[in-house]
Parts: structure tokens; C-alpha cells; sequence
């Protein structure tokens, strides 16, 4: 992708949601409370919570917040397709909503868009210095064996395909249209960021992992359908 420093006026922070009325509202605080230059517009997209989360939104009175609802259950990838759609701003970052991922590192994931230097910034858990809670073993076996098999159809050299905080160029999104509804968004969206030759940096990021008795939610058939989505969305020709 051609070099383009552009204009950069909005951050539009996309945050998924399922069944997260314990954390949502710190998450909302800690969001609302990152210093930029940038205006903040938060997408709150509601992916038919049972759990008093959609209560919990419909009681928000905040003009920052925008807020989708799905009727129906369908996934991380439907809620983030649902989110870029509605999106306004310049730069499109991504948020999860279970406070595994601190806002406090906004700044620097968005750095090197605002210096003209990426299209594209991932951000790491693998690398860096930032504190890591330590967690599943076999977890971070999958995660780096997925990142292996996505990095050599893509032939990019990340450490981290699979983390929440990814962050793109408006027009980066606009020319691509998420298929997957579940976690198979992550392995789909490298494929489609790699084939458009954007120029990608990844920045070491904290993580502060949380368990399944805490509702932790992919598992190991989601590990499975990305091994499938690295293939299809490598070798497919479709953006």
C-alpha cells in the first residue's frame, strides 16, 4: 500500500461485547479516560448478551457511545462487522471488552499511523517487556503454532496473529468484507491486511489474561476453524 500520512481527526474504538456486565463498565472508564489528540468514538456492539449486559448499555447516557444490538448470538467476527460499518473515524481500533487489554496503551498502538509509517499495528502479547499474567501452556502453544502457519502462507513475520488489539487505517477496512462470524476473524483479517501489501508494525503490549471460570470463551474447536481460515483466506483471491 502506497504511503500516506493522511489526515487523522477520529479514533473509532470497536468493543464487542457478550455476557461482560462485571467488567464492561470499568472497561467503558478506562477507555473513556485515555488522554489523544484524537476525538474518541466507542461502538458498543451488543451480541445479545443474557447476562444484564444489554440493561446495563441501555442505561449509558453518553454521546461518545455508539450502540448496535444484535437480535441473535452469532460471534466476535459478526459483532466486529457490525462495529467497522458503523465506524466514522479515521483510525479503527479494536477492544475487548473483558479487560484483558488496557486502553492505557492506545497511544502508542496508534503511533506509528499517525506518523505515516503503518497501515496496519498489531499489538504483541509475545513481545516487549510489559507485564503478562502467566495462564494456559497449551494456549500459548496454539497461539504461536497458528501464528507460524498464518505467517508462511502470508509471508509477513508477526509474533501475535491471534491478539485482540489490532489497528487499521479507515481504508484499510473498507476494502474488505469480514466473513467470519467467531474467532476465525483474526487468521481471515491477516490474510486480507497481507494480501493488500499494507505495511504492518507490531508493538509489545501487556495482557492480563484472564481464566474460563473468570469467561474466558474461545476454545479448542475455535483453534481448529483458524487452522481452516489460514488456508482459505490465504489462497482465496476474494478481499
Amino acid at each position: 500500500m502506497e504511503q500516506n500520512k493522511g489526515r487523522f481527526d477520529k479514533l473509532s474504538i470497536v468493543i464487542p461485547v457478550f455476557n461482560e456486565v462485571a467488567t464492561l463498565n470499568l472497561l467503558l472508564d478506562r477507555v473513556k479516560n485515555v488522554r489523544l489528540d484524537l476525538e474518541k468514538e466507542i461502538i458498543l456492539v451488543d451480541d445479545c448478551s443474557t447476562d444484564g449486559t444489554r440493561d446495563l448499555i441501555a442505561g449509558l447516557q453518553d454521546s461518545q457511545i455508539k450502540v448496535i444490538y444484535h437480535e441473535k448470538n452469532q460471534g466476535k467476527g459478526a459483532a466486529l462487522r457490525s462495529g467497522f460499518k458503523a465506524a466514522t473515524g479515521d483510525i479503527v481500533l479494536i477492544q475487548d471488552a473483558d479487560l484483558e487489554y488496557d486502553p492505557a496503551e492506545y497511544p502508542k498502538l496508534i503511533a506509528p499511523i499517525l506518523a505515516g509509517k503503518a497501515d496496519v499495528v498489531y499489538g504483541s502479547r509475545f513481545m516487549g517487556s510489559e507485564a503478562h499474567r502467566v495462564l494456559y501452556f497449551w494456549h500459548f502453544v496454539g497461539n504461536k503454532l497458528l501464528t507460524l502457519v498464518s505467517n508462511m502462507f502470508t509471508n509477513i513475520n508477526l509474533t501475535d496473529m491471534e491478539t485482540c488489539y489490532k489497528v487499521f487505517r479507515k481504508p484499510v477496512l473498507d476494502k474488505i468484507s469480514v466473513c467470519e462470524n467467531r474467532f476465525g476473524f483474526e487468521p481471515e483479517i491477516t490474510a486480507k491486511i497481507a494480501k493488500q501489501k499494507c505495511r504492518i508494525y507490531e508493538i509489545g503490549i501487556s495482557y492480563s489474561g484472564r481464566s474460563y471460570e473468570e469467561g474466558k470463551k474461545i476454545n479448542w474447536r475455535d483453534g481448529v476453524r483458524a487452522f481452516w481460515c489460514i488456508v482459505k483466506y490465504n489462497l482465496s483471491k476474494k478481499l
